[in-house]
Parts: structure tokens; sequence; C-alpha cells
């Protein structure tokens, strides 16, 4: 899909979102208002659909019903936050405490009940990419991350360990280690630590970066306990991180 420049939020992309929303009417209605307001959608019926559809291109942020044919919506938050670090507004006409409850413990960072207002709607995907984005920016306005005994200085991509030993990474080790640190316990798949889309299945550049960034960082590479492998979804980076 081409994503031209946003009205909205001036010189940045379109931020994409997709629907996952299986009455027809609902989701024109929630397509519509979004597209008012300058953002990319994409359309689906099922959680099986847009599954599959997170593993060739990542969403800024996912709508997701509750009440779909073929998954129940809860399950699917679980299964959209091992693919993805997306935003995550839950719509639906559950308003039962427990499945606010548990959507909100799931990592959904808002949750609307229909009927809803097009436009509070909007407002509150605006507001969860705003917040995301602060963070991240936030992040990466500071040079110096610090986590398990190192420090990362990401203008000049070097390493250095408690004893005061500097190492000087490669631009793409570095790519990864700055993805991590900027997203701790999130899981990333490689499309995410790569930025690339549409990956092959062969392709292992990935892990041989893993593996690099695990012998450097790991006491034990073959037991890992700052960057995890997760089975069937990507990494996750256990280490707590500071920026400054």
């Amino acid at each position: 899909m081409t994503r031209p420049a946003n009205p909205v939020e001036g010189s940045q992309a379109q931020p994409l979102v997709y629907v996952i929303e299986d009455d027809e009417a609902v989701a024109r209605i929630v397509t519509r208002s979004l597209a008012e307001f300058g953002f990319a959608t994409e359309w689906f019926r099922d959680g099986g659909s847009v599954l599959r559809r997170l593993k060739q291109a990542q969403a800024d942020l996912c709508i997701v019903d509750l009440g779909l044919p073929d998954i129940d919506g809860i399950e699917l938050l679980r299964q959209i936050g091992l693919q993805s670090s997306c935003g995550l507004l839950v719509l639906t006409g559950r308003g039962h405490m427990i499945d606010r409850v548990m959507g909100l413990e799931l990592g959904a960072d808002d949750y609307v009940v229909k009927p809803f207002e097009p436009r509070e709607l909007v407002a509150r995907v605006r507001s969860i990419l705003r917040r995301r984005r602060a963070q991240v920016s936030g992040a990466e306005a500071a040079r110096h991350a610090h986590f398990a005994g190192w420090i990362f200085d990401s203008s000049a991509n070097t390493l250095t360990g408690s004893d005061g030993a500097a190492h000087l990474l490669g631009v793409a080790e570095a790519e990864v280690l700055r993805a991590f640190l900027l997203r701790p316990h999130q899981i990333l798949n490689r499309e995410h630590l790569l930025a690339q889309r549409d990956l092959s299945p062969a392709d292992r550049t990935i892990d041989v970066r893993i593996s690099r960034l695990r012998k450097r960082l790991e006491a034990d590479p073959q037991n890992p306990k700052i960057i995890k492998t997760v089975y069937g979804a990507g990494y996750m980076f256990m280490a707590q991180v500071s920026w400054r």
C-alpha cells in the first residue's frame, strides 16, 4: 500500500491501522473515519487473516473486535502481541469488566465499547500513537543506553563493559541492538529487527546478528539471559534499559 505524507501529522509517514471487525457496516464507519483524518487502513473480517498479514507487513496500530468468527478477540490480542509491537485498541460490544481487564492485561492501549462516536475513536487512536511515538522519541533523543552492566553509545556505535573496555560494533549489529534497546521486554520479529518487510523464510541474516550480539553480551551465549528467543515469534530483550 502506498502511504503518502500525512496531512495531520506533518512530514511523518501516514500511519497504517489494521481494522479487525467482522461487521462490514462497523468496519466501513471505522475505516472511513480514519481515512478522513489521514490514516491508511486495511480491513480484516477475521483474526487469521490479520495474523497472516502481520507476517508480511507491520501496522502502527490494530483495532480489534473481540467477537470474531474464527478466534476469540482476547486470544487474538495475545497472538498479535507475539508478532508485533504495534498499538492495540479494543473495539467491542462486550462491556463486561473482565473483558476490559483481560484486554488491558494483554497489552491493549485502550478499550472502546460499541456503540461509539467515530470522532472519539479517531481521537483515541491518535492519542495511542502519540504516546508510543513520544516513548520512542524520548529514548532516541538520549545518546547512551545503560543495561546489565553495559553502556551503548548510540552515536558512536560503541559498547562499553563494566571493566571499562570499549568495543566498536559493526553497523548491522548496532542497528539490531538499538532496536532492542528502544523496545525492551517486547517481542520483536525479524522484520522489526531488520527494518524490512516481506523477508524470505530462508533469510537467516538476523540469526547471524543475534548470535554475534550474544557472544558479546552474554556470559553464556548458549544459555542467553539478555536476548531471549520466543519460538515462532521472534526475540525479546530482557534487561532493564535506561537512556541518559
